[in-house]
């Protein structure tokens, strides 16, 4: 952390109530965050929320709970080119959350249910 910013931030620690020595403090908030930052469980939340940050990608969940389906039929639905479709299910994939196989001429994929599960569980391990 660049010291100015450190500096700004102990001056409004300093105006806390209820903290008595603000540098100690800081680095205690410091270590949390760190620490937060390196546990395996909260980066596999991290990519799960990233992958799902977008709403053709909600969609294409919602949609793959319902059924498996074909890139094609995920192209109708969005409105999307085969190109835009594969980039968001490719994201989706690398995540986990779903998973594609070929079946005939055509690629299928549907929702890793596992996953998702466990993805629930960090929510509301982390959020709640």
């Amino acid at each position: 952390m660049k010291p100015d910013h450190k500096k700004k931030i102990l001056e409004k620690l300093v105006k806390c109530e209820d903290i008595e020595d603000p540098e100690k403090h800081f680095n205690l908030l410091r270590t949390n965050g760190d620490n937060l930052a390196q546990e395996t469980d909260f980066n596999n939340l991290f990519k799960f929320l990233s992958a799902l940050a977008n709403k053709k990608r909600l969609i294409i969940m919602n949609i793959l709970k319902e059924k498996d389906r074909c890139v094609c039929e995920l192209e109708a639905i969005l409105d999307e080119s085969q190109p835009s479709v594969s980039h968001h299910l490719k994201i989706l994939e690398t995540a986990g959350l779903i998973r594609g196989w070929k079946k005939g001429k055509f690629t299928h994929y549907n929702t890793v249910e596992e996953k998702l599960k466990e993805c629930k569980d960090l929510l509301t391990q982390y959020l709640t």
